[in-house]
């Protein structure tokens, strides 16, 4: 479904975005985690499970970060050994600078042959050393662009400062690109922003615009919001003291988090942009598993009131034969 919902450009998709168990964990305790997680995704409503390649960003900032970097499992590799019970497609990230061409190759190859999707993504700091552009990476994957869809990232928070996120977009569009995942949404009218500039480019060249999936995450302290910010995501001033000042930061933010779904559905339909969300599950603590996981169950719902996503009886799935 999610393949066809991208190719033909329809709204309402909701993705379900994880990080895979730190490098070192026993094999055992990767079953158990895997275990857990298709148990709570089960149930809800979801077009993908991304899994995110986890990447050391401290050479990006001077600012010291506020949790330590771990290293991650490779995420194909535990999306195609422990998350096969998730009956979803699987798209898995992958910073494209750091792999040669024919490393990419075979990626995208192994990829392909799981029936999984590829997001790339820029190197963790402008000064890595980088084996292959992604206008490169993208040429690699175009072999398969009939049975697949290519993604990509994109930024609000850059476009407020450079302008030009709409001129990234349509370039990496011209590269194969048909559908983008946001960083982070806290700052509305950054979202906003992009999602007006892209459709007034778009119809300045005449093309159909992208599908755009903006990423929601629920923040259950006031260290995450800090980490938030360390990672560049923009909390308007106001919105960060509101939380910090409430007693129960989790509760708050699904209510914000929520709020912000809303507001994107409203503002996306009235711009005619196909667009989607995809709600992130990167936090520890049961708590805030929990509520990604509430937050999904509630903007599938959303999608559902707002008619631009099928319930499971208009959904093409076929029905079974009863005997009579």
């Amino acid at each position: 479904m999610f393949l066809q919902k991208i190719k033909s450009r329809e709204s309402g998709v909701v993705l379900y975005g994880i990080t895979p168990p730190k490098a070192g964990t026993t094999p055992e305790r990767i079953a158990e985690i895997a275990e857990k997680t298709i148990a709570r995704l089960s149930s809800l409503d979801i077009d993908a499970l991304v899994v995110y390649d986890v990447q050391d960003e401290s050479a990006r900032t001077k600012e010291e970060r506020p949790f330590p970097f771990l290293n991650a499992l490779d995420p194909l590799a535990f999306a195609s050994e422990y998350m096969g019970g998730l009956d979803v497609p699987k798209i898995i990230y992958r910073p494209a600078g750091k792999f040669s061409e024919n490393e990419l190759a075979e990626w995208l190859e192994k990829l392909h042959a799981n029936k999984f999707y590829p997001v790339f993504v820029g190197v963790p700091a402008p000064d890595f050393p980088v084996k292959t552009s992604l206008a490169e990476a993208y040429k690699i994957w175009e072999k398969h662009e009939e049975t697949s869809v290519i993604g990509a990232v994109t930024i609000p928070e850059r476009h407020q400062v450079l302008k030009d996120e709409d001129v990234r977009m349509l370039d990496k569009m011209n590269s194969g690109v048909s559908y983008f995942i946001s960083q982070c949404v806290f700052n509305v009218d950054y979202a906003k922003k992009v999602v007006e500039d892209v459709a007034l480019s778009c119809k300045s060249k005449q093309i159909d615009p992208p599908t755009i999936i903006f990423t929601i995450t629920a923040c259950g302290s006031a260290k995450t919001l800090d980490f938030m910010e360390w990672l560049g995501i923009h909390i308007p001033d106001e919105l960060k003291e509101d939380l910090k000042r409430d007693g129960d930061v989790l509760e708050k933010s699904v209510k914000l988090c929520l709020e912000i779904a809303s507001e994107l559905t409203a503002f996306c339909i009235r711009q005619s942009i196909p667009f989607g969300f995809n709600i992130e599950s990167v936090a520890i603590r049961k708590a805030e598993i929990e509520a990604s996981v509430e937050i999904a169950s509630k903007i599938s719902q959303l999608l559902k009131d707002q008619g631009v996503r099928k319930t499971l009886e208009h959904a093409q799935i076929p029905k079974p034969f009863i005997y009579t």
